[in-house]
């Protein structure tokens, strides 16, 4: 396969369909001189938190080459371009504007704007600023507040230049990984800790989201988050409720209260100090309206009961990732139908949805079919989904190119554009010149 096919009159076929590509801003930007310590630098500082033990002081040194990449995005025909701002650049420690950081960014904006690319701005993608996280992060209500302040200062700063905002950036990755099983930044550990971190998380989107529609009201205004569709292993009684469990504590506890301003019944099951301190009023300021919802899929994960833990995962089999994901695009449909069914949604953009693989860079170009095969059964798997009545309006490739890959640092690439770390030469994959021929088809 050289080329991505769809059926001739798929809804993804219209021009109205937005594509895109997507980053964040620690993976890609580098320039840590220029702001503050992130919750990311204290982590990569940390011994044997990242498996290469690198960190993100250069990363893609976008910091420095955005124009370039800017030509690289629309040298792909994109409608669209997903970034994050970085909390630590735009604000100094006393809560005020960074006007360097500010202009990194708005210069951007301008330039995106100018040559008709829709900026899809993501709020919070991971990079807590360290000095917040020194007061307690994600664990100290107050940070919502802080969070809540800097998306005023900069939404103002901002003005027009931003098509679309998401609060946050797959929440559960920041509480669980973070805060619970402590595989990403800050590192800690502890049930105790993980939906206490979730609920300040999903506090601060609700907060953004008043700001948003004071200081932004004609953006597209939302929030990204992640799913891995639960599978039981078996069809007992056991698997099936210990499936359920790991669906309502990993997936449905970040959205049901967005939707239907309540957390799953689980809740109940939870020990008195695992769950959230929560306030009058917090469950309606987390489920005003959205004006979207951000789905980011890569994988499903298959469970089964556990005697003390409640569910298992089991080890994948079948075609996997670099990652040692699973590739199964029947699940991304599924999921997409059963949100569908369970909530009352608005529009989706799949925000995130792509595939790290072992490439290997030869004579200047980047053979990378088995991405490409990844991207062809996901965008079909979005076709099939709205077919079955899913409202869909736009795809992300995760990711532009290359970059550091959190816990992986450098060793696993999601790029459809291939970066030699060394002379941050990029080189776009054959993956990324069968999306640019999908796009320019329409």
């Amino acid at each position: 396969m050289t080329k991505l096919s769809l059926p001739p009159h798929s809804p993804l076929l219209s021009k109205n369909f937005v594509y895109g590509v997507a980053t964040a801003s620690f993976q890609i930007e580098g320039g840590s001189q220029d702001r503050l310590p992130c919750i990311w630098d204290t982590f990569c500082d940390t011994p044997n938190k990242i498996v290469d033990s690198s960190d993100g002081h250069t990363a893609c040194d976008h910091y420095n080459l955005w124009r370039d990449d800017i030509d690289l995005i629309e040298s792909l025909g994109v409608d669209a371009y997903r970034l994050s701002i970085s909390w630590p650049r735009v604000m100094t420690q006393d809560a005020k504007l960074n006007p360097v950081g500010v202009k990194f960014y708005t210069d951007i904006l301008d330039e995106l704007k100018r040559r008709n690319i829709k900026a899809f701005v993501t709020l919070y993608h991971w990079d807590l600023p360290q000095h917040l996280e020194d007061e307690g992060g994600w664990l100290n209500r107050q940070t919502a507040y802080a969070f809540e302040h800097y998306v005023n200062l900069i939404t103002k700063a901002f003005g027009d230049r931003v098509h679309s905002y998401a609060t946050l950036n797959e929440p559960f990755c920041s509480a669980f990984l973070g805060y619970e099983i402590g595989i990403h930044a800050p590192g800690k550990v502890g049930k105790e800790y993980g939906r206490k971190a979730a609920h300040h998380l999903l506090l601060a989107h609700g907060l953004a989201m008043s700001v948003l529609k004071q200081n932004s009201p004609n953006t597209l205004n939302g929030i990204v988050l992640n799913f891995t569709p639960c599978y039981s292993l078996t069809q007992s009684d056991e698997d099936l409720k210990a499936t359920a469990f790991a669906d309502d504590y990993l997936n449905q506890w970040y959205i049901k209260p967005i939707i239907d301003a309540q957390y799953p019944d689980i809740i109940n099951q939870l020990p008195l100090n695992h769950q959230p301190d929560i306030l009058e009023g917090d469950m309606e300021l987390i489920s005003q309206s959205i004006d979207y919802l951000g789905i980011n899929f890569y994988t499903r994960q298959v469970y089964k009961a556990h005697p003390t833990n409640i569910y298992e995962p089991i080890a994948p089999t079948g075609p996997l990732t670099d990652m040692g994901w699973e590739i199964y695009p029947q699940s991304f449909t599924d999921l997409l139908v059963s949100l569908n069914k369970t909530y009352t949604l608005p529009p989706i953009y799949i925000t995130e949805n792509g595939a790290a693989m072992p490439d290997t860079y030869n004579n200047g170009e980047v053979n990378d079919l088995d991405r490409l095969s990844y991207y062809n059964t996901h965008l079909n798997a979005v076709h099939n989904a709205i077919e079955q009545g899913v409202v869909i309006h736009g795809y992300f490739a995760w990711s532009l190119m290359d970059n550091f890959e959190w816990a992986e640092g450098y060793l696993k690439r999601f790029g459809i554009v291939y970066v030699d770390y060394k002379t941050q030469q990029r080189t776009i994959k054959n993956s990324g010149l069968a999306y640019k021929e999908l796009i320019s088809k329409r």
